[in-house]
């Protein structure tokens, strides 16, 4: 964990958009699966949210909505899980433009785990239907794909959601069906053993995969419940650390034990995963399956008559449950088909008012933004800020109008990160940018775009191609025109490319020197109102 967080601080200062966000995805998907630290992930999930949507990158955003959905369902919100699901998969209904900055392989892990993790939130949601649909749609990103461990990992996703819906269909009468999926589970178990000899998970090489995965190992013994399991499941059971592994390893070793004739040797290992699970939230159709299990072998003192009254109030009960989860199904598409036209309106808005090269907002949104702004109070002090590459002309000279536009998205997001969430970047033309700072007086400006000066200086060469920033800083005056704040700006900026470029130059209305030591006379007086 603490290697990703480290990893993730370095590539915060470099700032590439894409890998940020794949590692704010590493840091949430550990502590996510880490013991105890669950609810140390939402700060870095909230953080992939903002940066996602702020750069454009749909896929990572929608799996950031899935990995809310996780955490949502470990603290027993599964309503709100359902919804963050709902919105995932609606970002993901139209067709997919790849990202031409990944390689074909690296684009389909991506969306491929990004539907695994939707998948997962189903899973655990009991709407199997739309699970399956999800993992069938991420095994075709990945089936040509010679990635063994996100295969293997995909493989056994799948082995824990039919295992789960049989368990689910059992509960209905719907025995037959269920040994169905148990049997595709077990064919699937037999399946996974190549790839996951050459995955990345912590294994012993002398062992096969069925005597190291419990839910592997529970598939096998689902699909022909026999005394030959029993060893096995045993020795696995303390691996199974997840409430969804414990349930289903002690259910499939009860059953094991029931047909040797060890019937109340199946009934205490249900029991201790009762009690084992007693404080934990999470998995409700899981464990519901299991209390059925843990009836059924238990029996009650009342004999006869008793079990069968008992068995037919939980028939109704199921069959109650059972429709509830038809409902569930209708909520999810209803708010997956309400998330998608909103999402489809927005994207109109969204093209109208943001630049397509770098995803930075553009002129139009630039002058709605700074007469809102403008129009409160407490938005003063406030300044402006024009911003020009340094050397820019050169790299598309030399190299190409391609590795132009790759170094403006570049130093797009590098400036954007540098700066606060409430200032705001907007691309105002070629290789110039325009940054507003509500609240901030002229020397807390000049510092905060130092900063994005030193960002941008540092970025790799292969990168940056060497570009640098010429910025020119003003402090807003009450009443004064768009124009003529930009005027200013504008003279400010050649001052700090006079000055040899990479610096910030202030404007000030005295004689005080500014903190970055560049001065300029305020040039208002020569610039006509119609500028």
């Amino acid at each position: 964990m603490q290697e990703v967080d480290s990893m993730l601080a370095e590539a915060q200062q470099r700032g590439e958009p894409r890998i940020v966000a794949q590692l704010l995805r590493s840091a949430v998907a550990i502590r996510l699966v880490t013991t105890g630290e669950a609810s140390t992930a939402q700060p870095f999930l909230e953080e992939m949210m903002v940066h996602t949507r702020r750069h454009g990158l749909l896929v990572l955003e929608a799996d950031a909505h899935a990995l809310l959905g996780r955490l949502m369902l470990m603290a027993g919100a599964e309503d709100v899980a359902l919804t963050q699901a709902a919105i995932a998969l609606a970002m993901l209904d139209d067709p997919l433009i790849p990202d031409g900055t990944l390689s074909r392989r690296a684009w389909n892990v991506l969306v491929a785990s990004t539907l695994m993790d939707i998948g997962l939130v189903l899973t655990q949601l009991g709407v199997y239907e739309e699970a399956d649909q999800a993992m069938n749609r991420a095994s075709r990103y990945i089936r040509d794909t010679p990635a063994p461990h996100q295969i293997s990992v995909h493989l056994i996703n799948r082995i824990r959601m039919l295992v789960g819906w049989g368990l689910r269909l059992e509960r209905v009468d719907q025995s037959e069906t269920a040994h169905e999926k148990f049997q595709t589970a077990a064919a699937i178990s037999e399946a996974v053993e190549g790839p996951f000899r050459e995955s990345l998970f912590p294994r012993q090489t002398d062992k096969s995969a069925a005597e190291q995965v419990p839910v592997i190992a529970s598939a096998l013994a689902l699909a022909d419940p026999s005394p030959d399991h029993v060893e096995r499941l045993f020795e696995i059971k303390p691996t199974a650390t997840y409430a969804r592994e414990l349930i289903i390893t002690a259910i499939a070793l009860a059953r094991c034990l029931e047909q040797t004739g060890l019937v109340d040797e199946a009934v205490e290992v249900l029991a201790d995963a009762r009690t084992a699970l007693e404080d934990d939230p999470s998995e409700p159709t899981l464990r519901l399956c299991l209390i059925r299990e843990f009836a059924r072998l238990s029996g009650p003192d009342g004999g006869e008559r008793t079990m069968s009254a008992l068995e037919s109030y939980a028939h109704e009960l199921e069959t109650q449950l059972w429709d509830m989860r038809e409902s569930r199904i209708a909520t999810l598409n209803t708010r997956r088909e309400h998330e998608r036209l909103t999402r489809k309106h927005g994207e109109t808005e969204h093209k109208a008012m943001h630049d397509p090269l770098t995803g930075l907002p553009n002129r139009r949104a630039l002058d709605e933004r700074l007469e809102a702004l403008s129009a409160r109070a407490d938005n003063h002090p406030m300044a402006l800020a024009l911003v020009d590459l340094d050397g820019f002309k050169e790299v598309n000279d030399q190299f190409s109008h391609a590795d132009g536009d790759d170094v403006l998205r570049v130093v797009a997001s590098t400036v954007r990160d540098a700066l606060r969430g409430g200032d705001m970047v907007a691309r105002y033309g070629g290789d110039e940018f325009v940054v507003l700072l509500p609240g901030a007086p002229l020397h807390a400006a000049e510092a905060a775009l130092n900063r994005a000066v030193r960002a941008v200086s540092k970025l790799p060469h292969d990168l940056s191609h060497g570009v640098t920033l010429s910025v020119g800083v003003v402090a807003l005056r009450q009443n004064e025109t768009a124009a003529r704040a930009l005027a200013r700006a504008d003279a400010a900026m050649y001052e700090a490319k006079r000055s040899g470029g990479n610096g910030v130059a202030a404007v000030t209305m005295s004689t005080d020197t500014a903190q970055s030591g560049r001065v300029v006379d305020d040039p208002a007086w020569v610039m006509p109102e119609a500028t």
